[in-house]
Formats: C-alpha cells, sequence, structure tokens
C-alpha cells in the first residue's frame, strides 16, 4: 500500500513544486513506484514533466485531476466521469506517473460548495490503485482551499517548504494548527514529516534569525539538509526534466540529501 505525502504551505514561491516534483523523481530513481499528482490550479508540476502541448492533448482525451474531484462539473454527456486509470499519465520520469491538473480547479470551491464528502473526493478516487505504487507526492495549492483539503485527508504524512523570509517564517505555525483543526474535523491521523528550509540564498529579511527560530520553535522538525536558490531548478523545469538530469552536481546533492531524509522520516 502507498505511503501518501503532501507537500503544503500556505505562501507561495517558497520552493514547494519543485520539491514535489523532485522527490518524486528521486523516489522513482530509486526503483519506487511513483505517483505525483498536481492538485495547484496553476499547474506548475504538471508542466515541470510535460509540455504544455502534450498536457492540452491528455486533459482533452484522458482528463486530469479536476476531473477526479468534480471542478466545474467534469462530466461527459452521459453524466460519466474519467476514471483514474485514463487519467493518469504514465512514466514522466523513471518510475513515476502523473496526474495532471488543470486551470478548473481555479473554480473547485464553488462547484463542490453544496457536495457531500468534497474533501475525500481525491481519496476516493485513489483508492484502486493504492497498491500499485510505494509513494504518492501531492503538489498542492498556497492555501487550504479544497485541493489541499483532498491532498491532507488521503496523506499519510505532510512535509512544509518554508524560504528562509520572515513572511514565510511567521505563517508555519498558524499553517500546522490550521492542518491539524481539519484533521480533527476529519477524523483524519496525519504525521507531520517535517519543515524544509528552501529558496536558501535569495534576498531575505531576517533569514537567519528565521532559521533559527524555526529551529528553536519545532525542534526535531526542521530538515538538516537545505535547498539553495540555483536558476538550474528552473532550467530543468523548462526542460521538464527532474534536477538530476540537468547538469548542476550540487543541486543534485541537495535535493538527494532532502530526499533521503524525507524518505528516513515517513519511514520508507
Amino acid at each position: 500500500m502507498a505511503t501518501v505525502v503532501a507537500c503544503v504551505n500556505l505562501k507561495g514561491g517558497v520552493g514547494k513544486t519543485a520539491i514535489a516534483v523532485n522527490f518524486a523523481a528521486y523516489c522513482g530513481s530509486q526503483g519506487l513506484k511513483t505517483l505525483l499528482v498536481d492538485l495547484d490550479s496553476q499547474t506548475n508540476a504538471t508542466f515541470c514533466c510535460i509540455t504544455v502541448d502534450e498536457w492540452q492533448k491528455h486533459a482533452v482525451e484522458k482528463g486530469t485531476v479536476a476531473d477526479l474531484l468534480g471542478a466545474r462539473g467534469h462530466t461527459s454527456a452521459e453524466g460519466g466521469t474519467k476514471d483514474i486509470q485514463t487519467v493518469i499519465r504514465k512514466k514522466v520520469f523513471k518510475n513515476v506517473d502523473l496526474i495532471p491538473s488543470h486551470l478548473d480547479l481555479i473554480t473547485v470551491d464553488l462547484d463542490l460548495s453544496s457536495a457531500v464528502a468534497r474533501e475525500f473526493k481525491l481519496k476516493k478516487a485513489l483508492k484502486s490503485v493504492l497498491e500499485k505504487y510505494e509513494i504518492i507526492v501531492c503538489d498542492c495549492p498556497p492555501n487550504l482551499t479544497i485541493p489541499t483539503q483532498n491532498a491532507i485527508a488521503c496523506s499519510d504524512h505532510y512535509v512544509v517548504p518554508v524560504s528562509p523570509d520572515f513572511l514565510s517564517g511567521i505563517g508555519v505555525g498558524l499553517l500546522l494548527s490550521r492542518v491539524g483543526e481539519l484533521c480533527d474535523d476529519l477524523e483524519h491521523e496525519i504525521e507531520l514529516a517535517g519543515i524544509i528550509v528552501s529558496r536558501v540564498g535569495r534576498p531575505a529579511y531576517h533569514r537567519d534569525e528565521v532559521i533559527t527560530g524555526l529551529r528553536t520553535k519545532f525542534k526535531g522538525k526542521v530538515f538538516t539538509s537545505k535547498i539553495k536558490e540555483r536558476v538550474a531548478v528552473s532550467e530543468a523545469a523548462a526542460k521538464n526534466i527532474p534536477i538530476y538530469s540537468a547538469g548542476d552536481a550540487q543541486a543534485a546533492s541537495e535535493f538527494t540529501a532532502m530526499s533521503r531524509e524525507l524518505l528516513s522520516r515517513i519511514g520508507v
């Protein structure tokens, strides 16, 4: 049965997608059958794996995560919905499959405003493929709307990427509290795998104080490994390849260390 990990933060620009995509790629490179689920309407994780043209063709012919969640009433004229086996895009990286996202997720909270068990739609969809994967990685939007709630409701663990700047640092406690409240309401248990300090090196106000404060307040929860701000990360995304194929040994080493630590923290 797959171990499911959600990558969550209420703030954008913290390296969340890069961590989700490259963690999935690392798992695949180690022989772990992996599924990457893009739940962000911006579709950044999707475009890290496939081209825009490939995405457009797949979205029309096979569907996306929007079909699984029911955004904009994604059904056929007969009222049928896309099956998850159809929606999954196979082998975007070695041993890594993808459930691509769609812009229609922008309105999903309105679309599902009166839906029953709307937080469990992804969990229900994944049920039939859980035994086919060892790791499932959910890349969430920078909020706690329906897509993120669905990711949390089906995950065993969650990880919080944090950029070492003042605004990112002060939001961590609020995020952990909100996730706890949501899980209480859903009667779902989830474990914080840890906090990853990411995008180190870009201009940041009170950077050192933020990192020290995080390690002090959340003892044992902040990863030892850190991800630095590197051009190679965005270049790899533009080429639809993982960082390990981008030719930057230092960047690959950082993501490898992070991925190994995350696997250890979730017991895989």
